[in-house]
Parts: structure tokens; C-alpha cells; sequence
């Protein structure tokens, strides 16, 4: 059995998708291949987002934003939208979900920490559905 794919998409792939792909590779580890990209990636991570991941423990400061492209979508088990409209491609027999999540961008720390929260809990769900095996890391 393989482990399955989760790709996280947002327009820009600088807030939102990051800290979900951060999350579940934090949560997930090898359980979960992890993927993000924007439908209109930025040129860095939004540094808000950034430094309230920071905060749990969690760095993505290695992260760069990517351009969706069709082969990941299409080689994706699960896509996961926050905000990218008709950019984000469909294919049938996939898993879809759209997590309406407040954008992160031009916000401080302290308006992105609720939003990094409750990705938190939407990938824990998610990772319990995947992995049912899996633990979350506390």
C-alpha cells in the first residue's frame, strides 16, 4: 500500500497552503507524502506565517512558493483549495475539499495565529481519515 499524497493549494502558495503542508509533515512524517503550490505563487513566504509556525516549533522557512502544475495535481490523492477559485484544475476520482480559511496576507503574527490554528485541527481531521494509525504529534 502507498502512502497517500495531500496537496495543499492557495493562490499565492505564501500562508495558507505552507502552514497546512508544514502541519501535516509535522503531524503526518512519513505517513504522508506532502505537497502545496499557488495557483499565482508569490516570490517568498508571507513572513507572518512564517513566524507564527515558528512559534509552534514548526519551521518552513525552507519552503518556496510553486506554481501549480498539472502533473501534481493529477498525481495527488487529495487536493485541498483555500481560496483559488477556477485556478485549481479538477480531476475525476480525486478527493477535493476547500477549506474557506482568512487570508494571512498583509496581516501581523497575531491575526495569522488564529488561521494557523484552525488549519491545525482541519489537518488533524484529515490526517485521522488518510492514516487512521497515525498519532498527532502534541
Amino acid at each position: 500500500m502507498t502512502k497517500p499524497s495531500v496537496l495543499f493549494v492557495c493562490v499565492h502558495n505564501a500562508g495558507r497552503s505552507q502552514m497546512a503542508a508544514g502541519w501535516l509533515r509535522h503531524l503526518g512524517g512519513d505517513a504522508v507524502e506532502v505537497r502545496s503550490a499557488g495557483s499565482a505563487p508569490a516570490e517568498t513566504i508571507n513572513p507572518a506565517a512564517v513566524e507564527a509556525m515558528r512559534e509552534v516549533g514548526i519551521d518552513i522557512t525552507g519552503q518556496t512558493p510553486k506554481k501549480l502544475e498539472w502533473e501534481t495535481a493529477e498525481s495527488s490523492d487529495v487536493i485541498v483549495t483555500m481560496g483559488c477559485g477556477d485556478a485549481c484544475p479538477t480531476f475525476p476520482g480525486k478527493r477535493y475539499e476547500d477549506w474557506a480559511l482568512t487570508d494571512p496576507a498583509g496581516k501581523g503574527v497575531e491575526a495569522v495565529r488564529p488561521i494557523r490554528d484552525e488549519i491545525r485541527e482541519r489537518v488533524e481531521a484529515l490526517l485521522a481519515e488518510l492514516v487512521p494509525a497515525a498519532r498527532p504529534v502534541r
